[in-house]
């Protein structure tokens, strides 16, 4: 493939990823003049895709909406970028496995066979470690429902599940009636898949794992995007403790108070904890671990008064673990 060929492509690639750019960022990306870039703009167009020059500061070459640019149009670093995330995406979403092996064949069909020779040799085995603690599958369909609200900004009623993933009956004790919110956001974090969202009824932000959540169909029903507290949506999901996460199943589990608020306990614990608001100061953290001497390690991490630990066993392992390092020289 000649130069010209190769930078035509690569120009192509960025237009299908964003339909206007600056001459300056246009030679940059591929590495050549403004000079070379302009002749290559004209390649294109010779070739009958219809760019045109936008005049002004903010302007520079733009590709016309309704002109359709090849499908998977891939430079060799893309193509192998998505190779990788493909074979290295957690399986969060029921099904993803199979699909992403699915989709990586097909890439290869479409692919240079220089680059088809790397992804074939690129065999990733993923391994979970201990401390990965990721919710169960999502079904596509929840994903596509919730996702699709808060694309389009439409109100979303969903009711919320038990934590084995069941779905409370109206006359069940624990039933709660169904809940009517703006989502705002998707996030993954740890593993978890969680729902951003203003309550309408609470009248106030939460965050929700979407793997507790059974959504109804959409309402069509359009709300004015809202901005979250503080205006970081990251911070916002670390930090909120009330978010649904469960204790994981482990050998050991204990709890103890902790003199710190809840927001910062919630924003360090290690996934598969669960943080309880006590008062505007304390909290108290559950946590699992493969021994009790774990547990209570986790806890002085925290470099925080303990109180009210349990049970018994993980208040042994503390004294055990204070007489130990008091003997460190």
């Amino acid at each position: 493939m000649s130069d010209t060929s190769r930078r035509a492509l690569q120009l192509l690639s960025l237009f299908a990823a964003r339909r206007r750019w600056p001459l300056s960022e246009l030679a940059s990306r591929t590495r050549v003049s403004e000079r070379t870039a302009r002749r290559d703009i004209e390649t294109l167009r010779q070739l009958g895709y219809p760019v045109t020059t936008v005049r002004g500061p903010a302007g520079g070459y733009e590709l016309r909406t309704g002109h359709p640019l090849p499908p998977l149009l891939f430079d060799d670093e893309q193509a192998l970028a998505v190779a990788v995330a493909l074979q290295t995406a957690p399986s969060s979403v029921l099904g993803l496995g199979e699909d992403a092996a699915r989709a990586v064949d097909t890439l290869k069909q479409v692919v240079s066979p220089a680059l088809r020779s790397t992804m074939d040799a690129l065999r990733l085995t993923t391994l979970q470690n201990y401390w990965e603690f990721s919710a169960p599958p999502i079904p596509p369909a929840a994903l596509r429902t919730v996702g699709g609200a808060v694309r389009h900004q439409e109100l979303l009623v969903f009711e919320t599940l038990r934590t084995d993933g069941t779905r409370p009956h109206p006359r069940d004790a624990d039933f709660v009636p169904p809940r009517r919110v703006e989502p705002h956001h998707l996030v993954v974090w740890a593993g978890r898949w969680y729902l951003v969202a203003y309550d309408l009824t609470e009248h106030a932000w939460r965050v929700h794992r979407l793997d507790q959540i059974h959504a109804h169909a959409p309402t069509g029903k359009r709300f004015v995007r809202r901005e979250v507290p503080g205006g970081d949506v990251a911070q916002l999901v670390m930090t909120t403790h009330d978010r649904g996460d469960t204790v994981s199943a482990w050998e050991c589990v204990g709890s103890a108070q902790l003199d710190l608020p809840a927001e910062t306990v919630a924003r360090w614990a290690p996934g598969g904890s669960v943080v309880e608001h006590l008062d505007a100061g304390r909290s108290r953290l559950t946590i699992g671990a493969w021994s009790w001497a774990g547990v209570a390690g986790i806890l002085i991490t925290f470099d925080a008064d303990l109180s009210d630990v349990r049970p018994p066993e993980l208040v042994e392992a503390c004294q055990r673990l204070a007489r130990r390092l008091t003997r460190i020289g």
